[in-house]
């Protein structure tokens, strides 16, 4: 029958080939086969014999072509029948394994990512980083998936990864949660909002821009589907898995299935058992024939053969422990088979011998009711009903029916012992009489069922009860026995035996499995549970032969023949028989194949192709695929091939299909290949080493050319290897096998030394072959390996020295390696940036490099040629560019590959410290062509210093030092050149100082970067600092002076500078901070001593009279000691207590500068008071002028001039000066300064009247300045001091004497400035 998986399209595509087969011409009279016959008619037009020759320049050439296409169309049909031949060996294992299974605990594989679906991928990235997706992202997000663009998904190393075949998606994600884990701790906590639900939401919206607009839901159904037949396949699916391995068309699958019979068990097994008997006789050929592999040592050879036949028994121990029967519980001990075994039959006593109950079998029979016919006696409504029972069992009864209608459809189940039972029915009908004990029998039938009987309801005859009229009474029943899975044929034969079946007589014959290697012939009588007499068929050969002369019965003969004994077997048809012998065939397990005699006569009688009726269907598919030329590949004995290199070309081209499907392996084979190829390893008896060996040589071969092989399957199959070849020395056997080949030391060897080579390699460009740490755990294992192919035997550890100087010597090479691919990647993008920055310019400028590189390439060890066309800017731009390059690389290895060299940490360093040392080349060179007192370099030491600082194992190290003794002087000269400038600007600044206030500069001042310190050219006229536009826009209040403002924000930007350096040796740092803080210590006090200087001076060119007004470079200079004193605390401020004394100094030089100009300030508001006092003793009584004065009838200029002064003076300072203490201190001195001086001026004319004019002024100005002087906010204990309280007592005596004198007061009085607020 056909395989249960072909179909209606699969047969007639058969059909077509045949048709193609026939219609074919004949090439040249060679036979080809006519499976090739279409696809090779194009490639075959050459050679055939035709009409019309294609013309040729020569006969000698067309000769020479038409041999090579004939040698190659030999060599592909060579191919193509081994390809054949060998799926055949890998379709019995598949159908019938019994060794090994798939299995189901193997790590599953990630769907891996092509080159097509890596560009769609940066596409998807792409769109969310330009907005063009609908995926809601905060800025953090968005920086990640930035940086992931960038460093992962444009990296040449992934697309090599990509092209290698072992990168998944699930790769990806992971790279992408590593990177952001870090980035998300370093975020700041949020209340609410834990940092593993942000990394969640973070990796949930890294799926969706992955996957794109695909929906989830089909994604999912596919990563589930395919992870199904990752883990484990049907049979139809490993049929069409090696089909498209081997290069198996679907017809030729279809055919040699069919004529293997792969859907019979049976005659699978029996396939095995002569493939097992096959192989022990090869083992007894070579052990008699001497012809030995060479083996490392002559004692082998005997273990060898011991070896084979272990295995085999082993082998027959598997297919002994397969299962036969459902039910069945006895299992024979398993038989020694051999070419000499001695065989058991009835005769012989021996502990194998089978007994007639071993071989009791269990049926099922079904006996379906459908109808009765001819019951005409009985009345319409009469009810009857059968009955039907199994002789020796339960009786059943089906349901009552009219005699009109008497129709059921009943079931009866029963089961039975017997192979012949005696199926009884009977038809009744109710009794009406009413002393009837029972029914009336109307009629029976007995039926005697075998498993070969029709399945189908038939009509029988009824014998009919006595007294019943009805005398053509007939049942139709369908009566059904199933076939128990050990009984493998029966049916009634003919037989004659020497020891059993004495005489020729027509028996029911019974072939039973009892076991797997126990098959039992037996024959039955009817309602017998065992058999009458049993043949155990262990050492027989069944085969065809004559008619037997002098035996009357049966048409058609088979024998079967032991020493000392044959028993002749006769059937009634040709079909029959062959069953019989195919049966008997199978359980025998003899290695020759009968054949039916006169086949093609018998088959082909009427001329035609299709084979005659009586033939079975097994035969006819035999001969459908001999006329497509499969029966040399069906009918080849397995033991005459050269299994080791069959089995070499199997995994090799599995290898190949594995390595081209959808999934990352890394070289590991899914769960079916692994299945199939232990199968036909264990199956066709293929050395474990050999398998290994050549499976080590394939993955190296694919390692080699680039592609990505898991290191921990390389060490798994070596190993294996490896204690096969080492093993016998210290009794460790990995398979069992204690026998080395020759042959397989030498390729051990060879692919030892191939191993190390490679691994040497990988570790010396771990970056580029597991670039990212992936596959996870790769680059750990590749180093593990090394560890143990480095090891001289399996027992015996290298020295850690020796891994360490080899890994050492690696990690060295790879420093050059990833520093020269690093060099040009660098070069690389600073050409694209060119020219994307400078199109016009770099058209001509990229030619020009053309022509450098390809000079270079001569010398490139000249620095002239570079130097003549790159600037120093342009280069130092170059290496800082580098130097981010640089970090980028040790920070990935840090990140992805520290965790592998965990026992190597110290080599890891070294390694980076070589890297290092390669930069420090090129950045020396750099430097050296920098002009010189250039600062545009100290970007590159911060940026270098910054990262190594922090690292533990670099900091302090030899480039760090390096970099350290490179810039130190630069430092130094830096600061020099800055304090002279500074000075020289203090200097230059406070001569042409004007003293307007400026918009604060300094309140930014700490987070000023470094490119905003300007570049001092030479030494020499110095230019002095200006003020960057961009800090002016960042203050809202006036301050300081031009030149103070400058001073302040130069010496915190040369501080911050210096700090931002975070230079690394502790005590050059101290020496720095300590001279920074010295030298602006000396520098605010000179600008503190230059302040006062000009403060003093302006106030003594100023007026003095009540015309003098506070002007705003006043209020500057008492602002430039605010901000001297807030700058003091920050810049020359030090930790250490020593230390602090010079900001004790330099805060009390400030404090005393303070109040002298306090004081000189004062003074001058006294003597404008002094002058407008002196205007008022012209008034004194008793002088000449008082009485000349009295008439001029003066006003109150005098006083309004003042208080307009005083309250202009409150006004300016108040909103001008930038500190409320000073204002404070000021307004307290000047209120008590003046209010003493109008005591003094009151108390030197005690003896004389004031005159009303004087009292006037007196009582308006001291009015004006108690009320001016609270609302400034002197306290009242100021206000209302001794002195003022007599000056208001004075004045208020002096009112009320001049009230009662004529003219009075005219509403001046000094009360109101009592009451007054």
């Amino acid at each position: 029958m056909l395989d249960p998986s072909s179909s209606e399209e699969e047969t007639d595509e058969i059909l077509e080939e045949e048709r193609k087969v026939v219609a074919a011409p004949k090439v040249g009279g060679a036979r080809v086969s006519p499976s090739r016959t279409s696809e090779s008619s194009v490639g075959l037009q050459p050679s055939r014999s035709s009409n019309v020759r294609p013309s040729s320049p020569s006969p000698s050439v067309a000769s020479e072509k038409e041999k090579e296409d004939l040698e190659k169309m030999q060599r592909e049909e060579e191919e193509r029948k081994k390809r054949l031949q060998l799926y055949v060996f890998v379709m019995r294992c598949i159908a019938y394994p019994f060794n090994a299974k798939q299995p189901t605990d193997m790590a599953r594989r990630q769907q891996k990512i092509s080159k097509q679906q890596l560009q769609t991928v940066k596409e998807r990235f792409q769109s969310f980083l330009n907005g063009d997706t609908q995926i809601v992202a905060d800025e953090a997000f968005i920086n990640a998936v930035q940086s992931y663009y960038e460093v992962f998904l444009k990296s040449d190393r992934v697309s090599r990864m990509v092209q290698s075949g072992g990168c998944s998606a699930a790769d990806s994600r992971e790279v992408f949660k590593k990177h952001i884990e870090k980035r998300v701790r370093s975020l700041p906590e949020i209340d609410g909002l834990s940092k593993e639900t942000v990394l969640s939401s973070w990796i949930a919206k890294f799926d969706t821009i992955y996957r794109g607009e695909e929906d989830p839901r089909k994604h999912q159904q596919r990563m589930t589907a395919s992870a199904a037949s990752e883990l484990i396949l049907s049979k139809d699916q490993l049929y069409e898995m090696f089909q498209g391995i081997l290069g198996i068309k679907k017809f030729e699958h279809q055919l040699l299935y069919n004529a293997c019979q792969l859907d019979n068990p049976d005659e699978q097994a029996a396939q095995i058992r002569r493939e097992l008997d096959g192989r022990l006789q090869m083992a007894d050929q070579i052990a008699r024939g001497g012809k030995f592999p060479r083996f490392v040592s002559r004692e082998m050879e005997a273990m060898y053969i011991e070896e084979l036949k272990s295995s085999v028994n082993l082998l027959m121990a598997n297919l002994e422990s397969m299962p036969v029967s459902k039910g069945g519980e006895f299992k024979l001990q398993k038989l020694k088979r051999g070419h000499n075994t001695s065989i058991i039959d009835m005769g012989q006593e021996d502990e194998n011998q089978l007994s007639k109950s071993d071989v009791v079998l269990s049926f099922t029979l079904e006996v379906v009711i459908m109808e009765v016919q001819g019951l005409k006696s009985l009345a319409p409504n009469r009810i009857v009903y059968c009955t039907m029972e199994v002789e020796g069992g339960q009786k059943l009864q089906t349901d009552q029916a009219e005699a009109s209608k008497p129709t059921w459809g009943t079931q009866g189940d029963f089961t039975t012992t017997h192979p012949l039972p005696a199926v009884k029915v009977k038809l009744f009908t109710e009794s009406t009489g009413v002393l009837a004990l029972e029914d009336k029998e109307l009629g029976r039938v007995v039926l005697h069922p075998t498993p070969n009987s029709p399945k189908q309801a038939e009509l029988h005859k009824m014998t009919v009860s006595k007294g019943c009229p009805d005398s053509d009474l007939k049942i139709k029943l369908a009566v059904r026995m199933d076939k128990p899975q050990n009984m493998k044929h029966c049916g009634y034969l003919w037989a004659i035996g020497k020891n059993v079946w004495k005489r020729w007589k027509k028996r029911f014959f019974v072939l039973v499995q009892v076991s797997q290697y126990t098959f039992a012939m037996c024959s039955y009588r009817e309602k017998k549970a065992e058999p009458v007499e049993l043949l155990q068929l262990d050492g027989y050969t069944v085969d065809y032969t004559d008619p037997q002369p002098g035996l009357d019965g049966g048409r058609t003969f088979f024998n079967a023949v032991k020493e000392g004994d044959t028993v002749i077997f006769a059937s009634d048809d040709e079909q029959d028989r062959i069953l019989w012998v195919q049966a008997m065939y199978r359980a025998t397990g003899q290695s020759h194949k009968p054949v039916p005699p006169t086949q093609v006569q018998k088959l082909n009688a009427k001329g035609g192709t299709a084979p005659q009726l009586d033939a079975p269907i097994s035969q006819f598919y035999a001969d459908r695929a001999q006329k497509h030329g499969m029966d040399e590949f069906i009918s080849a004995n397995p033991c005459s091939f050269d299994h080791a290199s069959l089995f070499e070309m199997l995994q090799r081209l599995t290898l190949d299909h594995r390595l081209n499907d959808s999934y990352s392996c890394l070289g590991w084979f899914s769960p079916g290949q692994v299945f199939v190829l232990d199968e036909y390893c264990a199956r066709n008896g293929v050395r474990g080493c050999h398998r290994h060996l050549c499976y080590l040589r394939d993955l190296l071969e694919r390692a080699e050319n680039g592609a990505m092989i898991d290191p921990t399957l390389l060490h798994y199959s070596f190993a294996f290897c490896a204690s096969h070849v080492h093993g016998n020395r210290y009794g460790t056997r990995p398979d069992g096998i204690g026998t080395v080949s020759v042959d397989e030391k030498e390729r051990f060897e060879g692919i030892k030394d191939r191993l190390r080579v490679l691994l040497e390699n990988q570790i010396t460009h771990f970056r580029y072959c597991f670039p990212f740490g992936r596959p996870e755990g790769a680059l750990k294992a590749t180093l593990s390996l090394l560890e143990r192919v480095l090891m001289k035997d399996i027992v015996t550890p290298v020295p850690q020295e020796e891994v360490k100087n080899v890994i050492r010597k690696c990690l060295e090479q790879a420093a050059l390696v990833n520093y020269q691919r690093l060099s040009e990647y660098a070069k690389v993008e600073g050409k694209k940036r060119e020219m994307y920055e400078h199109p016009v310019f770099c058209l001509a400028s990229q030619v020009m490099d053309l022509t450098i590189l390809e000079k270079n390439q001569k010398d490139h060890r000249d620095p002239e040629n570079v130097g003549r066309l790159v600037t120093p800017a342009k280069k130092l731009e170059d290496t800082i560019r580098l130097a981010e390059l640089v970090i980028e690389v040790l920070q990935q290895n840090e990140e992805h590959h520290a965790e592998a060299f965990a026992w190597w940490s110290d080599l890891m360093v070294e390694h980076a410290e070589t890297f290092l040392s390669l930069y420090a080349v090129d950045m020396d060179a750099a430097l050296e062509v920098q002009p010189p007192d250039s600062w545009d370099s100290f970007p590159l030491f911060q940026l270098l210093n910054d990262f190594l600082r922090v690292d533990y194992n670099l900091c302090n190290g030899k480039f760090h030092k390096h970099l350290q003794d490179l810039y130190a002087p630069l430092v130094v000269r830096y600061v020099d050149l800055m304090e002279s400038s500074i000075a020289q600007s203090i200097h230059r600044g406070f001569e042409r100082e004007t003293w307007e206030p400026v918009k604060s500069l300094t309140s930014n001042l700490p987070i000023v970067n470094l490119p905003k310190v300007p570049n001092v050219a030479v030494p020499v006229n110095l230019p002095s600092f200006s003020t960057p536009a961009w800090m002016t826009a960042m203050s809202d209040t006036d301050n300081g002076s031009g030149t103070s403002e400058d001073l302040f924000w130069k010496l915190d930007a040369l501080q911050t500078f210096i700090r931002d350096l975070h230079w690394p040796e502790e005590e050059f740092g101290k020496h720095l901070e300590t001279r920074l803080k010295l030298m602006s210590s000396d520098m605010i006090e000179s600008c503190v001593k230059r302040t006062r200087a000009a403060f003093e001076a302006k106030l003594q060119r100023s007026s003095r009279t009540a015309d003098f007004r506070v002007p705003q470079s006043i209020c500057t200079m008492f602002n430039v000691m605010v901000d001297a004193r807030a700058q003091s605390a920050k810049l020359c401020a030090m930790e250490l207590g020593q230390e602090r004394q010079y900001h004790s100094q330099i805060d009390n030089l400030i404090e005393e500068t303070v109040k002298e100009m306090i004081t000189l300030l004062v003074a001058k508001f006294v003597v404008i008071l002094e002058s407008v006092l002196a205007k008022l003793s012209r008034y004194d009584e008793g002088t000449l002028f008082s009485s000349f004065l009295s008439f001029t009838k003066p006003g109150m200029d005098v006083a309004d001039s003042y208080v307009t002064f005083v309250r202009h003076s409150q006004d300016m300072l108040r909103d001008k000066v930038n500190e409320e203490m000073y204002i404070e201190r000021l307004f307290d001195q000047w209120y008590t300064s003046t209010m003493n001086l109008l005591g003094t001026w009151l108390t030197d004319r005690m003896d004389l009247q004031l005159h009303v004019y004087q009292l006037k002024i007196l009582i308006r100005i001291v009015k004006k300045k108690y009320r001016d002087f609270r609302l400034q906010g002197v306290l009242d204990s100021t206000l209302n001091s001794k002195m003022y309280d007599t000056v208001r007592n004075r004045l208020m005596l002096e009112e009320a004497t001049a009230s009662v004198r004529e003219g009075g007061m005219q509403g001046i009085s000094m009360k109101d400035s009592d009451t007054e607020d």
